[in-house]
């Protein structure tokens, strides 16, 4: 019963695609894991392993609205919030969905930490909030220039809240800066949507953007395994770490690869000039040697990731039947 309380967390967009992998490591570690999921994109299908495990249990709850949440947190010393609206590109079509969906979710987090004295957050902020550097590769403590986008601005404010709780209530905060993560049960992003269209259309692909943005992806298990790290070395109260590779690829080689890997070779429209929409980063590198101090290492390079998501694709097509 003591090892019960000792290894207790909570997941929060557990049926998402980090999400679900961070319980399955979480099971693997003997943690008792609570997992909360609206499933607005979120698929219960990805939670199939943990879903038999006598050690995990789901609740599928919308955070924002719901009114007595220290239930779902009782007993709880770890909570890993991966809850978001990470719809980047349709920010401003509807701006008040990541305020409330990070903001907002993220504030209402912390109050039930505070309520129940839970002392451990993990939060997935985003390289999006430096907006556009113009220092590469970028550090945590780099100066931070004119936001660009709703999501890397309300990911911003959650880390300020959650500094802020860190120093006004003794909690000890780990924040994660990522680039993009790739990998099995990836579901959106530009990857998904060059898949998506190239099999609806292979003669013809339209991309956002001029090909030429240079960005910087991660494994899904490797940011999982840095995280872990980053617990068991880390103790000050505020923890930041970027989480990225220590290379890049344009859009362009991207697209290269997919075509590639199911032998097309559409024509290719461009729009949007050197950014494929507002609050789109034409160059994302993050330095990671602050992560890379403390012992880890990324197992897989940006093309190896590729084709694994590629693969779990032509594996998984249902993804793409929403």
């Amino acid at each position: 019963m003591k090892n019960n309380l000792k290894k207790k967390a909570i997941v929060t967009g557990c049926a998402g695609f980090i999400g679900s992998h961070m319980v399955e490591h979480l099971l693997k570690l003997n943690y008792h894991v609570i997992g909360i999921d609206n499933l607005s994109t979120g698929k219960l299908k990805f939670l199939e392993k943990p879903l038999k495990d006598r050690n995990f249990k789901f609740h599928k709850i919308d955070i924002l609205k719901t009114k007595n949440l220290e239930k779902y947190f009782k007993s709880i010393n770890l909570v890993i919030h991966l809850s978001a609206n990470a719809d980047v590109r349709n920010g401003f079509d509807n701006p008040k969905k990541d305020l409330e969906q990070n903001t907002l979710v993220t504030f209402k987090i912390l109050n039930v930490m505070r309520k129940l004295d839970i002392k451990k957050i993990v939060f997935s902020s985003t390289g999006s909030i430096y907006g556009e550097p113009d220092i590469f590769p970028t550090k945590e403590n780099q100066h931070f220039p004119i936001q660009t986008s709703l999501y890397g601005c309300s990911k911003l404010a959650c880390e300020g809240l959650i500094q802020a709780f860190a120093n006004g209530y003794n909690i000890k905060a780990y924040i994660f800066r990522f680039v993009s993560i790739f990998g099995k049960r990836y579901t959106h992003g530009h990857l998904y949507d060059f898949y998506k269209k190239i099999k609806k259309n292979p003669k013809k692909l339209h991309i956002l953007g001029n090909g030429l943005q240079k960005k910087s992806y991660l494994n899904v298990n490797d940011c999982v395994e840095a995280i872990f790290i980053a617990l068991k070395k880390s103790k000050k109260k505020v923890n930041i770490f970027n989480l990225g590779l220590e290379d890049f690829i344009t859009v362009n080689q991207s697209v290269n690869i997919v075509c590639n890997f199911l032998n097309v070779k559409p024509l290719r429209i461009y729009s949007g000039g050197k950014r494929g929409w507002i609050g789109d980063s034409p160059k994302i590198y993050l330095d990671t040697k602050k992560i890379r101090n403390l012992g880890w290492k990324p197992k897989k390079n940006i093309r190896q990731s590729i084709h694994e998501t590629l693969t779990f694709f032509k594996k998984n097509e249902w993804i793409f039947k929403k």
